[in-house]
């Protein structure tokens, strides 16, 4: 008789706690509280990208298609100032240059994104370019130092399906995940005396991506550090091992 008073005594003290929180407890006991419960809630976002385009002498009077090379910048073109992506790598070689055979588009990475580039960002740019411009989408390529060539593994990683070949400069990758890149053409370049990005990952890289049946040249660079863009991007055996592949058609 004690206990089952002690019981409804109990019950009768969650009630009044209830109610003074104007939320009286009506759940009766040994019943569950927890119901199922779907939260819904449509967001708009706005994405605002900076970036350089590279067009061919001839293009705005032509109806030809064209490939694409993306090229994505190192860390220390970061910003909001487009000046800075002309200062070096691809967007550099091509001020002033009048007939390179691509169509060039090098995004600014903004400051704030602290990690590096953001990669779903890079292909709604992509998604743009191609509503935009005139793009051949079997010959899209992709490019980038530094940061840039980490940029280029990771959006190659998760978009494979957009891409004819990639080809990272002194860029990290995670050899693990280049399962998702066993069809791709892929050309890495790496300064063996690099003290920014360790050389051994670009091996690493190269040879996981070799066992998986992968297409992969490996440029080593005996005696440069970290800068093997310039020499990179000056010599048109890129370009020419570029325009060599096409993605098959979808047709």
């Amino acid at each position: 008789m004690k206990s089952k008073k002690l019981i409804t005594g109990f019950f009768l003290l969650l009630f009044c706690i209830g109610a003074v929180n104007g939320t009286a407890q009506t759940v009766p006991p040994g019943k569950s509280t927890q119901k199922s419960v779907v939260f819904s809630r449509k967001i708009k976002k706005t994405l605002s990208i900076k970036y350089l385009v590279y067009v061919p002498a001839g293009y705005e009077t032509s109806d030809e298609s064209y490939p694409l090379i993306l090229f994505l910048h190192s860390s220390e073109e970061k910003g909001d100032d487009l000046n800075l992506v002309r200062k070096c790598g691809l967007p550099n070689i091509l001020e002033g240059n009048d007939d390179f055979p691509f169509v060039v588009v090098s995004p600014q990475c903004p400051e704030n994104e602290i990690l590096g580039w953001n990669t779903e960002n890079l292909i709604r740019l992509l998604d743009e370019i191609v509503l935009k411009y005139r793009i051949d989408e079997r010959s899209v390529y992709l490019t980038g130092m530094s940061m840039g060539g980490r940029g280029v593994w990771s959006l190659a990683i998760e978009h494979p399906e957009r891409f004819a070949a990639i080809a990272p400069v002194c860029g990290y990758g995670l050899p693990f995940q280049t399962g998702r890149l066993k069809g791709m053409p892929v050309w890495i370049f790496h300064g063996a005396k690099d003290q920014v990005v360790p050389v051994q990952n670009s091996y690493d890289m190269a040879d996981a991506l070799r066992r998986k049946g992968a297409e992969v040249n490996h440029t080593g660079y005996p005696e440069s550090g970290h800068d093997v863009w310039t020499e990179t991007y000056n010599s048109p055996k890129l370009y020419e091992w570029f325009l060599q592949h096409k993605k098959e058609s979808s047709d």
